[in-house]
């Protein structure tokens, strides 16, 4: 049994529904355990994350998914705040390498095509790198709806931005796709890369 651990942030609900898609998409995986864990803005006291549960799932995963929406070019205040509770005193997640070898990801959204989301899927990948995590790309070509923004880092969703705030997220179909196939991209590495160690 292979495990997967989803972590993300998302604000007006995008990221979320990318989330699910890519658990999904896992779950078609035979053997593939997925969870779920959403970052809140209760989980952060005093600018500092903590969540014990989500930190003894995440070290026990095969592999890591991050998600945080694009806001101006990088990843959420909130997902920022996740990051660095690993990194901080020597007793750290990244002082002790305890994700060293585990498989990485990332996704991301924002309300524009481009909105420099690639900076986002960078700052995610160079944190797996710092933590010696192996990332896994998206692997889809843009054809037929499926990476529709041309990402290969990882996926990039975007939708019109509705600051009304009266109407629910929604994904479009191309980028819902992109995060299924996705998971099962990762599941698939994860199986494989876990049976030969």
């Amino acid at each position: 049994m292979t495990s997967i651990s989803i972590v993300y942030f998302s604000g007006s609900g995008h990221t979320h529904l990318m989330a699910e898609a890519f658990a999904e998409g896992a779950s078609k995986i035979a053997d593939t355990k997925v969870q779920l864990f959403r970052i809140t803005g209760e989980q952060i006291h005093n600018g500092r994350w903590g969540n014990a549960e989500i930190l003894g799932a995440l070290n026990q995963s095969d592999a890591i998914i991050f998600g945080s929406p694009t806001s101006m070019g990088g990843v959420a205040a909130q997902f920022k705040a996740f990051f660095k509770a690993f990194i901080d005193g020597a007793s750290s997640i990244w002082a002790r390498q305890l994700w060293k070898d585990k498989l990485a990801g990332g996704f991301t959204h924002s309300g524009s095509p481009s909105g420099d989301k690639q900076g986002t899927l960078l700052y995610l990948a160079i944190n797996a790198a710092q933590h010696s995590m192996i990332w896994v790309g998206a692997g889809e070509m843009n054809q037929n709806g499926v990476n529709r923004l041309g990402s290969y880092m990882g996926v990039m969703g975007q939708s019109v931005p509705d600051f009304s705030g009266t109407k629910a997220a929604e994904l479009e179909s191309g980028d819902r796709l992109s995060s299924l196939l996705y998971g099962e991209r990762v599941a698939n590495a994860t199986k494989k890369w876990k049976n030969a160690n």
